[in-house]
């Protein structure tokens, strides 16, 4: 001991325009959605160009999910080097320009790792924007995270539709898909302008290449993997669901998809007024008790006016969990981009196991079972709702927890 003490941590920069910061953080959100959108479109056109059997397609779409879960450690260390804005300008560019990759693979190993280096830059560029959004979410003293992850579903979605309209088109999806990147890139740049640069303080420790998740992250992030594997279970299967166990056409089957992620879509959107008014732990009681009885709705389906309403409770149940889980790790300890990957890396991997365990659930008994499990993962969150108490904030805007030296409390900037 040498006397002598760390200096503070000088004050958090002030939002001099609020409203395009949150602006310019949403419309962030709704590119990351777009690139998802466009390739999730021209999957079919890979897979014939290819010649891929069902197997080597779906070991292909697992590498997305592998490189995400590798590289969203590293996000940390290039928020703390570069800050905030040039994180995010960089790794949503670099994720842009990863769109053009996967239709450019003249075979099944080279699709796989151009996928893995587009996971790798997805899973990047997720956690630099949340860790902002975090930000600007406490500096502005109200919830936005909601709002901020129904931007990216809406992004997907006006994204699809034009990757629809090509495929109709027949429009070879190797010139498709580089445009669209080429496009989403222009428009990443000016809107980046608009994000605060947030910094470290100055003798902060920069964060490891690779580490484990903080314990305190791991429970947020069991939250998160309770409502994204009834989210990944229900966009993969609710299709099958429909048309097998319900008897549903093939038209009503194959819109499954499209009716929940608007839902999805829609509450997210709506949802910071819910958070707002209810508080985090409220809000994801209801949302779990609405889900759970979606689930049951959808194990009792015999037909689809039963199933169909089920998904679309599930999907307006679990809708905001995942924005809050987000919010709550980046309250967690002087380094959120750390804590936000780790609890991206524990609700992502639910994503990537999801679909797998559903499928072999029902291989072994059958989907009405495979539904039995995700209604019960939509139970769990009223139990562990708590977890999220981080992201409550009182009516004056402050943290209902106490912060940290170097993570000082939002005040109230909306008005300004």
């Amino acid at each position: 001991m040498n006397g002598t003490t760390a200096p503070p941590p000088p004050p958090p920069e002030p939002l001099s325009a609020p409203r395009r910061a949150r602006a310019s953080i949403a419309l962030v959100f709704c590119v990351h959605g777009a690139v998802s959108g466009s390739f999730v479109t021209r999957i079919p056109w890979l897979q014939d160009r290819l010649d891929l059997s069902t197997g080597q397609l779906g070991l292909a779409l697992v590498m997305p999910a592998i490189g995400s879960s590798l590289a969203m450690p590293l996000a940390g260390r290039f928020v703390h080097r570069y800050g905030g804005r040039a994180a995010v300008r960089g790794l949503i560019s670099l994720w842009c320009l990863a769109l053009a990759l996967p239709a450019l693979a003249p075979s099944l190993p080279v699709l796989c790792a151009a996928l893995l280096v587009y996971g790798a830059a997805a899973g990047m560029a997720d956690v630099a924007m949340n860790a902002q959004g975090v930000e600007i979410e406490e500096r502005l003293g109200r919830s936005i995270m909601s709002g901020l992850h129904g931007m990216w579903s809406a992004g997907g979605l006006l994204a699809s539709a034009f990757g629809i309209l090509a495929a109709h088109l027949d429009l070879d999806a190797r010139l498709q898909l580089a445009v669209t990147a080429l496009v989403l890139l222009a428009l990443a740049q000016p809107v980046c302008r608009g994000l605060p640069d947030i910094r470290a303080h100055e003798g902060a420790e920069e964060p490891p290449r690779f580490a484990l998740p903080p314990r305190s992250s791991l429970v947020i992030g069991l939250v998160g993997f309770c409502a994204v594997f009834a989210e990944g279970a229900s966009m993969d299967w609710s299709g099958v669901y429909l048309r097998d166990v319900t008897g549903a056409s093939a038209t009503v089957a194959a819109a499954s998809y499209t009716a929940f992620s608007l839902t999805m879509a829609v509450s997210r959107l709506a949802g910071d007024a819910a958070i707002r008014r209810l508080g985090a732990v409220r809000t994801t009681r209801v949302g779990g008790a609405v889900a759970t009885v979606g689930g049951l709705l959808v194990v009792a389906a015999d037909s689809p006016a039963l199933a169909i309403p089920g998904f679309a409770l599930l999907g307006i149940g679990i809708a905001v969990i995942v924005p809050l889980a987000f919010a709550a790790a980046g309250r967690i300890g002087s380094n959120p981009s750390q804590a936000i990957a780790g609890v991206a890396t524990v609700t992502y991997t639910s994503g990537l196991i999801a679909p797998a365990v559903i499928g072999a659930l029902a291989q072994a008994t059958s989907l009405t079972v495979s539904f039995g499990l995700v209604t019960a993962l939509a139970f769990a969150l009223l139990l562990s709702a708590g977890a999220l108490r981080l992201a409550e904030r009182n009516s004056g805007g402050e943290n209902v927890t106490a912060t940290s030296p170097e993570k000082p409390s939002g005040k109230d900037l909306s008005t300004i």
